[in-house]
């Protein structure tokens, strides 16, 4: 019996089966489940839950049905599994969180961003959302194939015509075997953009593509991406990483506490879990400061709020919420797809290009099948105008003929008629034979010719193809196109962008007492007269005001110099941009600057070059020269720049070329001027040596670098300003006291900055209430070093002037210079009168410091 059976039995490699089965196995997850086509961006379920609903009539202006019926439509004829998969799958289409733009429009509990699961299918109702619509638009025109289902009782369709790009604006996520798909959504109106520039310029580049039209993901809820250079890499290359962070705002209260309000989340992030993560961590005590923390979300949008003790740092709070929670996540992007049945790792472009050819081919067939369609019709009329044109006969005919048959003969015998177009007179009723209807007749056949050629014109010509692609994209744009809602920020130091994406650009850098650093571009401020009123800066606090003011480029490097001596390095482009009227973004946010720590000297460099140096000058009139060379790299936590005295602090540094003079300017109106080369050079620690000797209860304000020709304009507190030629400052050895410089009294307050200008710059004022003034340095009147100078600036009471920056001179218009000329000279016949000589100073030398 055992020796019957044996020839029915297969002796096989169980490795080798194994191997054979598990990669069939791998093959059918991929390509029947896990991954989305590249030409509708659907998977599977996703095509059979629309496709069901749109065969039940489930459309967007019809009532809603349970969600049970339409799941066991789908798994009844095309979804061989279980009813949970089916339904999670629906029920992710149907949540704005989930879907930028939603392909189901369901009712009742559909989960929500706190992780709460859908009710139970019988109690949920669903629809076809209107852009769903969209996507099978001409399905029934004979526009894409069909396939048998899993049992062949019934087919489905192997891609949907999908008239946008569905795999971008949604995006795709899924685990296959051995690989996996995370493609985030976009926005719907950059997407078709870039689908419309490829149509019409093949060779346009991804820089091109981010730089001018789709910038980056767009994801539903919102938030913020930190830097370009992950989205570059991920558009070139189909790889990449970005790092989302929520949306946040600090309140700061009258009684000195401070409010962080959380009202946006990145991508994919529960909102619960996030709120029981950081009362875990205040419990733990790894975050500090923290008082109160709720969870105030409504149907009007997200709002998690932390209220933290008076003495707590927001920003420092804020930054560990960002290092130790989802607030801050990262999201790796695969654009993995299906073409033409086999995975691929896509770049940007080519996705969006594949999109493309699959909707010339959607075209081109639907234009076939309307010219099938539009042809057949045409034949039918040509058979009625025959029987019309002979009506007598041919009712003669079918008068004499017994059977119908015999009659559908006859007419074709006799006049040469297809067996349809016989059909179709014997069909004709009698009212089609009055004057009118036979007038229509013709009227429809000759729009059916036209019709037909053009047809035929548009599957000759591909460029009309084309040309009917832009249309309906641009229709559907104009229909469905909402806001982008991420943004996308400079992440700052310990974010790295590639320059290259970068555009150089000349900005202005503020940087306020309290610490808020922005930039934004240099042509935001306009010139204005001397004396004008000035415009609104930023908004600072009541105790706040723009310390300091520098006109610098997006791939320049600025170096950070604070009280303490160290010194830290930022790019132009990673310092985040704002308006003009935002206070800006706390610099603890962007350097790792200590407790007791502030920003006293900002200088910007274009090239770590050699034989260049950097000068420093401290408040106790300290000088020290080091090269350049030794600050090309700064780590993250800083470097020390100069070593500090017990209660000195550095108060300004400027680059040179190592043979320079220097100028150290006092407040109370005193200045040295010296050779550089007095102070030898030294290593980055070093102490310093006496640069000038200070009176009592005098301090250094500035330092500058004198070059021959240039003047020297002072600026004191009370917005009162002046020029004094360069000659009237002699050259002295470095330690000395100093020569009289300016007069000053009550009116004209102390002196807060002095610079070496040439006249062909600008200059920008701004008090300590955040009010900016820029105005030609050619304005304002040039007079001996004894005088007061003239007043630059309106001041309200209790106003001061806080900083002083120059930047490139902006041309003004004839009308003003006029003005500006009649002013300096009125100026300079009032200054003239107050000149009186001051008498020099006894310079004293002063060693080196130990």
């Amino acid at each position: 019996m055992a020796e019957e059976q044996r020839p029915n039995v297969q002796e096989i490699n169980l490795s080798h089966e194994m191997r054979t089965s598990f990669l069939d196995y791998a093959m059918s997850v991929i390509v029947s489940r896990a991954l989305p086509d590249v030409r509708d961006g659907m998977k599977p379920v996703h095509r059979r839950i629309l496709y069901a609903m749109n065969d039940l009539g489930m459309h967007s202006d019809k009532a809603h049905k349970k969600s049970a019926r339409i799941v066991g439509e789908v798994i009844g004829k095309y979804h061989p599994h279980g009813d949970s998969a089916v339904y999670e799958a629906m029920v992710r289409m149907a949540q704005d969180f989930s879907y930028r733009y939603m392909l189901v429009d369901g009712h009742g509990n559909f989960g929500s961003v706190d992780g709460d699961s859908a009710a139970a299918m019988r109690y949920t109702e669903a629809r076809m959302s209107k852009i769903s619509m969209e996507l099978l638009r001409d399905i029934n025109k004979d526009t894409i194939d069909y396939t048998d289902n899993y049992d062949g009782s019934e087919r489905e369709p192997v891609v949907f015509p999908s008239r946008f790009p569905n795999l971008l604006v949604n995006g795709a996520t899924g685990i296959a075997v051995g690989m996996a798909t995370n493609i985030p959504p976009h926005n719907l109106g950059e997407t078709i953009d870039a689908v419309l520039e490829i149509s019409r310029n093949p060779e346009v580049s991804t820089d091109e593509l981010m730089e001018n039209i789709i910038p980056g993901p767009d994801f539903p809820t919102a938030g913020l991406i930190l830097g370009r250079s992950g989205i570059r890499r991920a558009y070139e290359t189909g790889k990449g990483s970005i790092t989302l962070r929520a949306k946040v705002e600090i309140e700061e209260h009258s009684n000195g506490k401070s409010t962080i309000l959380v009202t946006e989340l990145p991508y994919q992030v529960n909102k619960a879990k996030l709120v029981e993560k950081i009362a875990e961590l205040v419990r733990d005590k790894r975050i500090d400061g923290i008082t109160d923390l709720r969870d105030e979300s409504d149907r009007n949008g997200m709002r998690i709020v932390m209220e933290l003790r008076r003495d707590a740092n927001a920003n420092v709070v804020l930054n560990n919420l960002y290092k130790y929670s989802a607030l801050q996540t990262t999201f790796g992007i695969n654009m993995l797809a299906l073409v033409d049945g086999q995975p691929k790792v896509l770049p940007l472009k080519k996705s969006l290009q594949h999109y493309l050819d699959h909707q010339v081919v959607i075209i081109k067939r639907r234009t076939a099948f309307e010219l099938k369609k539009a042809e057949a019709r045409a034949h039918i009329l040509e058979g009625l105008r025959i029987a019309l044109d002979h009506l007598d006969e041919v009712i003669t005919l079918i008068r004499n003929s017994k059977t119908a048959d015999i009659a559908r003969t006859g007419l074709m015998e006799r006049f040469g008629l297809s067996e349809k177009q016989a059909q179709a007179i014997l069909d004709m009723r009698l009212q089609r034979l009055t004057g009118l209807e036979r007038e229509k007749i013709e009227n429809e056949y000759q729009e059916l010719l036209k019709l037909i050629a053009e047809l035929k014109a548009i599957l000759a010509d591909g460029e009309k193809v084309l040309e009917i692609i832009r249309e309906e994209l641009t229709e559907i744009k104009e229909k469905y196109n909402d806001a982008r809602r991420t943004e996308i920020v400079s992440g700052g130091a310990d974010f790295f962008e590639d320059e290259d994406l970068i555009p150089e650009e000349q900005i202005v850098v503020t940087l306020t007492h309290q610490g808020y650093i922005k930039r934004l571009p240099a042509t935001t401020y306009r010139a204005q007269r001397r004396g004008g009123r000035g415009i609104q800066s930023m908004g600072t606090n009541e105790d706040d005001f723009v310390e300091h003011l520098l006109s610098t480029s997006t791939h320049d490097t600025l170096l950070f110099f604070t009280n303490k001596g160290k010194v830290y390095k930022m790019r132009g482009y990673e310092i985040p941009e704002y308006s003009r009227t935002a206070k800006g973004i706390p610099i603890i946010n962007l350097l790792q600057i200590e407790k007791g720590e502030w920003v006293n000297a900002v200088i910007t460099i274009g090239e770590f070059t050699e034989n260049s140096y950097l000068f420093f000058t401290t408040k106790h009139g300290i000088a020290k020269r080091t090269e350049l060379s030794q600050f090309a790299n700064i780590r993250k936590g800083g470097l020390i720049a100069i070593g500090l005295k017990e209660s000195d602090e550095l108060i300004s540094v400027r680059l040179t070329d190592g043979n320079k003079d220097m100028m150290i300017a006092t407040k109370m109106g005193y200045l040295i001027r010296f050779e550089e080369e007095q102070v030898r050079s030294m290593g980055r620690t070093a102490a310093g040596v006496r640069g000038i000797s200070l009176r009592e209860d005098d301090e250094v304000v500035s330092m500058e670098i004198i070059e021959e020709g240039a003047q020297i304009l002072h600026v004191t507190n009370k917005g009162v300003g002046k020029r004094t030629p360069e000659d009237e400052y002699r050259r002295t050895n470095r330690g000395g006291k100093g020569i009289f410089t300016c007069k000053l009294n009550e009116d004209t307050g102390h002196v807060v900055a002095v610079k070496a200008v040439t006249g062909d710059e600008d200059i920008m004022l701004i008090t300590i209430e955040g009010v900016l003034i820029r105005t030609p340095v050619r304005d304002i009147s040039q007079t001996g070093r004894s005088t007061m100078g003239v007043k630059l600036i309106r001041l309200q009471e209790s106003e001061e002037v806080a900083t002083v920056a120059k930047i490139d001179q902006e041309e003004l218009d004839e009308a003003t210079e006029e003005a500006v000329e009649q002013e300096m000279k009125a100026d300079e016949e009032a200054a003239l009168e107050t000149v009186a000589e001051a008498e020099d100073v006894q310079v004293d030398d002063a060693g080196d410091l130990e």
